[in-house]
């Protein structure tokens, strides 16, 4: 009995160390398991957030504006201006200023977007004192720009400007604007006295716009040391006539046409702000005397 208790007491422990062997490789293999199921739970998680990163990515690519083609403006019908002491005729030029019909050529720092001329004609006639005619006559060319707009619409803007600007000269009396009609896309004569020291001058000054291009043309007279002043509609209707002829001039050195179509928006070098039509009207009077100073300089 006393070596089958030992037989029992034997085989109950070596059931335990059975068990406990069993429990050891049990609890060996539960952090394998548990680092094997958060790896595969970090995997799959990366995986997820991988996927939703992709799909985050490609939504933000296909949500990412793309480059829209830029916008267009009409071309500019004009591209070039005619040489401003050549857009009068030897006739026009002998009528309004007799004694200069070769001109003056304003400084310009590009010829094709802005361009002047001017004539100052002083007719002695002795003791029954001297005829004083001044003329000027100043070319400003639009370019279309996708900033400011098309060429022909900035030109408007400009021509209205220099309409308000001639009727209100310093000094200016019985001003008077006067629509015309025949020439260019719209245009107005705007005239008034101006009584200097050196006498009564009487100014004209007429601005038309065709397509982009404003032209404005100054003409005055007065009769000096005792000589008659000159009769205003006389001036105005040569002033009138002679507009025509440089609006011609622009059409004609363009081929008499203009260009249509549509443009991009890039300016081109003439369109820059330093070089171009988007002077400012102040700018473009530099190189065009204002009536009031070319009136007092010429008495």
């Amino acid at each position: 009995m006393q070596r089958a208790a030992q037989r029992d007491d034997r085989a109950k422990r070596g059931m335990r160390g059975k068990r406990l062997s069993r429990v050891l490789v049990c609890a060996a293999a539960v952090p394998a398991v548990l680092i094997t199921a958060a790896c595969s739970s970090d995997s799959g998680d990366a995986k997820g957030k991988g996927s939703d990163g992709g799909a985050q990515q490609s939504a933000g690519g296909s949500t990412k504006p793309s480059a829209s083609a830029s916008p267009t403006v009409q071309a500019a019908a004009y591209t070039k201006l005619p040489d401003a002491c050549a857009v009068l005729s030897k006739k026009t030029l002998t009528d309004l200023v007799p004694k200069d019909t070769s001109g003056k050529k304003g400084s310009s720092d590009d010829p094709s977007s802005r361009a002047s001329c001017s004539w100052s004609s002083l007719d002695n006639n002795g003791v029954k004192g001297s005829q004083f005619r001044w003329l000027n006559v100043s070319l400003l060319r639009f370019d279309s720009d996708s900033t400011r707009g098309a060429g022909d619409t900035q030109a408007h803007t400009y021509f209205g400007q220099q309409v308000k600007d001639a009727a209100a000269v310093a000094g200016a009396q019985n001003a008077k604007e006067i629509p015309l009609s025949g020439t260019g896309a719209e245009a107005t004569a705007v005239r008034y006295d101006l009584k200097k020291k050196e006498g009564l001058f009487k100014q004209q000054t007429v601005v038309a716009r065709v397509e982009n291009v404003v032209v404005t043309l100054d003409f005055n007279g007065a009769g000096l040391a005792g000589e008659k002043t000159p009769d205003a509609d006389d001036l105005t209707k040569a002033a009138e006539g002679a507009i025509k002829e440089v609006v011609g001039a622009v059409s004609s050195a363009n081929d008499g046409s203009s260009s249509g179509g549509s443009a991009t928006s890039a300016p081109s070098k003439s369109a820059s702000p330093s070089k171009s039509a988007s002077t400012s009207p102040s700018k473009s009077a530099s190189s065009t005397a204002s009536p009031s100073k070319s009136a007092a300089g010429k008495g």
